[in-house]
């Protein structure tokens, strides 16, 4: 093992041999799963955009009551769109999951959701102000009527507000101020907001009931939406929970707020699992059961075993401490791209920092690689921080892999990955010392947001192609 400023220079050598073979089940997504993924969604505005000029959208535009009128159902139309596309990215589809991963996914949910909330917004300001301004009355009293009177729009107003909850909390600000599990509670009111809003939108939607096409597309797409939920968000975890039967047999402290939880079960390799994913957890027969938590893998897995290794960063974490040996656990996964079918050359750099050491370490494990092939950096504020240590080492001196410790405290007065002691280099001078040969690496990364930035920023600068860096991010 070394330190930075022991790392020794050698010659940057590009091996051309292929690469190991990986199980099907962790191969990297073909790139045409992201494009087609991607037109769909496009696709499916531009279905709505159509039926809303079918069903004489652009006419309408003739007088200010139907322009505000037609409008408003444009708006409609798309914010209903884009609510369902944002239900089925974060439906845990196999082949939109392994194509984006959880992390982008995520993004990608909270931009389609913002763009949904202020369309669905501006819906209501428009039907409202045009039906008031073609039957001349006040827009309050418009409004009231139209809660009262029409059918689906009191259960439409309910949903309205539930999603103005989640939309609110969802602010980067307002979810810094709430605990995840607060958040996570509030999130699910999303779903029942949604399911509000379906009679009103069947009912007494122009656009949803103006052809055949209209009806089948509109019930097709809601079908979908809630299919997409009850296979992959409930069947698949209630089916793999159940058949592999996942048991807890021992919580180990590696630090003091560091806990490894050790699980056996059956055939889990039959799950499409790999060193490096994560899986959502629920601990039975202990505070907080009801709420999953997303925890990775902290050694490869095996036919019989998994596990976790966990910091103590809120209530979820917090409780692991207290299992009980026996205690079942309910499962939701594999997920996560960070395995090694999305490994593109033979060398690899893995950078993990604090507890996002886990992932990494397992992925040492499972890792097919020859001597020399394999750079572990683990960046840690105190030698008491670097948990996991002697697993480390006894697999570098198994592997072959090299191994260095950067411990310290962070470098003052700038972003960077490199700890203290290395404040006199550059970042991208102090990876390259390190790693010589890292353009010809894939770079791994786990850890935090800003500390990822920096790393990404330092391999990008020596030369390592962004196609070649590989991360998850776990923040919400």
């Amino acid at each position: 093992m070394a330190t930075i400023t022991e790392a020794r220079e050698t010659s940057a050598t590009f091996p051309q041999r292929p690469l190991p073979v990986v199980p099907l089940h962790a191969a990297r997504a073909p790139g045409w799963w992201r494009d087609a993924v991607g037109v769909g969604a496009w696709l499916s505005m531009l279905v709505v955009v159509a039926l809303w000029i079918s069903g004489g959208g652009i006419q309408s535009l003739g007088t200010v009551a139907g322009a505000f009128t037609s409008l408003g159902r444009l708006t409609g139309l798309v914010s209903a769109d884009l609510l369902l596309i944002q239900v089925l990215l974060m439906a845990r589809i196999p082949m939109v999951e392994r194509a984006y991963g959880q992390d982008a996914l995520a993004r990608r949910h909270r931009l389609v959701g913002f763009w949904s909330f202020n369309l669905m917004v501006a819906h209501l300001v428009a039907i409202v102000v045009g039906y008031a301004l073609a039957a001349n009355l006040n827009p309050f009293v418009q409004f009231w009527e139209m809660v009262v009177d029409y059918p689906g729009m009191l259960l439409a107003l309910a949903g309205t507000l539930l999603l103005i909850l989640v939309t609110v909390t969802s602010i980067r600000k307002a979810r810094k101020k709430l605990r995840y599990e607060s958040w996570h509670l509030l999130h699910l009111y999303a779903y029942l907001g949604v399911g509000l809003a379906i009679p009103h939108q069947l009912w007494t939607g122009q656009e949803f009931l103006s052809s055949t096409f209209a009806t089948v597309y509109w019930w097709g797409l809601w079908i979908a939406a809630v299919a997409a939920i009850a296979i992959w968000r409930v069947g698949v975890p209630l089916y793999r929970t159940f058949a592999h039967d996942l048991r807890v047999t021992a919580v180990v402290r590696e630090s003091p707020d560091v806990v490894s939880v050790s699980m056996r079960g059956r055939n889990l390799l039959a799950m499409p699992i790999a060193a490096g994913q994560f899986f959502n957890w629920r601990f039975l027969g202990g505070p907080g059961w009801s709420r999953s938590h997303p925890y990775s893998l902290s050694a490869a897995p095996t036919s019989d075993t998994l596990r976790i290794t966990v910091k103590d960063l809120g209530d979820g974490s917090h409780a692991l401490a207290a299992l009980k040996p026996g205690s079942r656990v309910v499962i939701e996964g594999p997920y996560g791209r960070l395995h090694a079918g999305v490994r593109t050359r033979r060398k690899v750099t893995l950078m993990a920092s604090g507890i996002g050491i886990s992932p990494l370490r397992a992925l040492l494990e499972e890792l097919p690689a020859e001597p020399g092939e394999v750079t572990l950096l683990y960046r840690a504020r105190s030698q008491a921080d670097l948990v996991l240590r002697a697993e480390i080492e006894e697999l570098a001196a198994r592997t072959g892999a090299r191994v260095y410790y950067l411990v310290g405290r962070r470098v003052p007065g700038r972003p960077s990955w490199l700890p203290e002691g290395a404040a006199h280099l550059t970042d991208a001078a102090a990876l390259a010392r390190l790693v010589p040969d890292i353009a010809g690496n894939d770079v791994f990364l786990c850890g935090a947001d800003e500390w990822m930035d920096a790393a990404r920023r330092a391999a990008i600068e020596c030369g390592v192609p962004t196609a070649h860096i590989h991360d998850e991010r776990f923040s919400w």
